[in-house]
């Protein structure tokens, strides 16, 4: 997709604001008929429609460029005023970054999902605020459940091996989908590891990749799913999330963890699908993923209280249901959660609003998390190849990541 950049607003006269806010914005839209741009525009129009006087410029981006674009200018001293990507805290570490608490009423920081607050902050101070939320549940395909003689979907991970078994005796192509390809390999891997019982970070929130906890659950998906060939004809290393999705749209899978936007996916191709929270151990997960996107104040062009002001309408009730019905992503506030419970038309979407508020985000408040992420991306997929092995390759990570997070410190 091009990117685009849309220049909108003007003082009531004709003539340029005042005031100019610059803001780089992520595409949620699969085409440009809903591209990101559309809902940008009519936020901003309305904005200065009451502020004749501030002009807001927003260049929306995809997300295979944004996040670099903004690297780029801030490298460049360049900073737009705000940026709406997938990162903050190298940013906020380097001091370049307002706080909530400097921009945003006291109404609209409370308002925020506390669990998405507190993956905002770096110790008490939260730099990024976040903007789109998802979490992720156990799709199934119902049609292929029925062919296999399954009658309900699994809640342990016992029963989700006895249905692949039955759904691949049945010829599914993929019984699990198991994209653990370098997309979004950091995802999936971390599902499973909080229904195993651990996850990336500790109690005292440092990295704890190599737990036996975590070794475990690798092993046991290791021997378990992929050894037997329960996860179809990719190996999970060459997998990723958005060709598991589209197989997923045409039949193909009988499981798969996906986000709300395999819901409109499923729908368009008419596939009937069902979707539970993650199998556990030994019953369903009570910790599920949570992900969250960030808006992002930059100090460099000391325009603070202007960006808070608009950051204020932003994240009005209104604007905040809009954005998260037009793109099937999850409110980030309480007050639009609330109306979306009311609401008959947002059920689907509330299966996955449920999960949120105890929801556990990446460590995203570690300057290292990138990197560390990136290694998970790149590794872990090894651990569960045939001649792999799960405490090697999880052992190597913590080694990694234990020593970027020294580098931060």
């Amino acid at each position: 997709m091009m990117s685009t950049t849309v220049l909108t607003g003007c003082g009531g006269d004709g003539e340029p604001g005042n005031t100019t806010l610059t803001l780089i914005a992520a595409d949620y839209g699969n085409s440009v008929q809903n591209s990101t741009t559309t809902y940008w525009d009519e936020v901003v129009a309305d904005y200065e429609m009451d502020h004749p006087d501030t002009e807001i410029e927003v260049t929306v981006l995809p997300w295979t460029e944004v996040d670099a674009e903004v690297k780029k200018r801030v490298a460049e001293g360049k900073a737009p005023d705000m940026a709406q990507i997938g990162a903050y805290s190298d940013y906020a570490a380097d001091g370049k970054l307002y706080d909530a608490d400097e921009l945003l009423s006291l109404s609209v920081r409370g308002d925020f999902l506390p669990t998405l607050s507190a993956a905002g902050r770096i110790v008490r101070t939260q730099y990024g605020m976040p903007f789109a939320s998802s979490t992720r549940l156990l799709f199934y395909n119902k049609e292929l459940f029925a062919e296999a003689g399954i009658t309900s979907p699994p809640r342990t991970w016992e029963e989700l091996k006895d249905a692949a078994v039955l759904l691949k005796g049945k010829g599914v192509r993929y019984p699990y989908a198991l994209p653990l390809g370098p997309e979004e390999a950091q995802g999936e891997t971390l599902m499973w590891l909080l229904s195993g019982g651990d996850g990336y970070t500790g109690d005292t929130g440092d990295y704890v990749l190599d737990s036996a906890t975590n070794v475990r659950t690798l092993t046991w998906l290791k021997d378990e799913l992929v050894g037997p060939g329960l996860v179809g004809p990719t190996a999970p290393a060459e997998l990723d999330r958005a060709e598991a999705f589209e197989a997923f749209a045409r039949g193909e899978v009988g499981m798969l963890n996906g986000h709300p936007t395999l819901m409109r996916m499923s729908k368009g191709s008419d596939v009937d699908y069902g979707m539970v929270p993650m199998p556990g151990r030994t019953g369903r997960s009570t910790t599920g993923l949570g992900v969250s996107d960030w808006m992002l104040a930059f100090k460099q062009n000391g325009q603070g209280e202007e960006i808070g002001k608009f950051l204020d309408f932003v994240y009005a009730k209104e604007n905040v249901l809009d954005f998260s019905r037009r793109y099937d992503l999850l409110p980030v506030t309480n007050s639009a959660i609330n109306d979306m419970a009311e609401s008959k038309g947002d059920a689907d979407l509330l299966n996955f609003v449920d999960g949120l508020r105890d929801a556990q985000l990446y460590p995203v408040g570690k300057t290292s998390w990138p990197q560390v992420s990136a290694d998970i991306k790149k590794n872990v997929g090894a651990a569960l190849a045939p001649d792999g092995d799960p405490a090697q390759v999880l052992g190597g990570i913590q080694q990694r990541a234990v020593k970027a997070e020294r580098a931060e410190k």
